[in-house]
């Protein structure tokens, strides 16, 4: 489980994340990754209403969070990510998209 440091909660981390760093799509989700000012990773997470009622948009939230603990502690780098789901991501290979978007975006930042 990500702790309370490993987790993005300002609206401006957020808006950070997303217009400094890389971004990289998949079918299921979009993933926003920058190199990380502090010296441990983040990961923040956007779920909206599109992709279904509460009850949906908390299983794939709690998916992603698993999927990004494991994860990001074989980051090369402290990074921060923001990870937003689609629509698709409810009948999706969220595991396969994460890992190829993720791998994409560090790659980039790396470089």
């Amino acid at each position: 489980m990500l702790g309370s440091e490993s987790r993005l909660r300002r609206t401006g981390e957020f808006r950070d994340t997303m217009r400094q760093g890389v971004r990289c799509g998949r079918r299921s989700l979009v993933l926003h990754a920058r190199k990380g000012p502090s010296e441990y990773s983040r990961v923040g997470f956007i779920v909206p209403k599109t992709v279904g009622k509460a009850v949906t948009r908390n299983r794939v939230k709690r998916r992603l969070r698993h999927l990004a603990a494991e994860r990001i502690s074989g980051s090369p780098f402290p990074v921060d990510l923001v990870v937003r789901a689609l629509p698709a991501a409810t009948t999706a290979d969220l595991v396969a998209d994460f890992d190829s978007a993720l791998d994409t975006c560090l790659d980039r930042l790396a470089a």
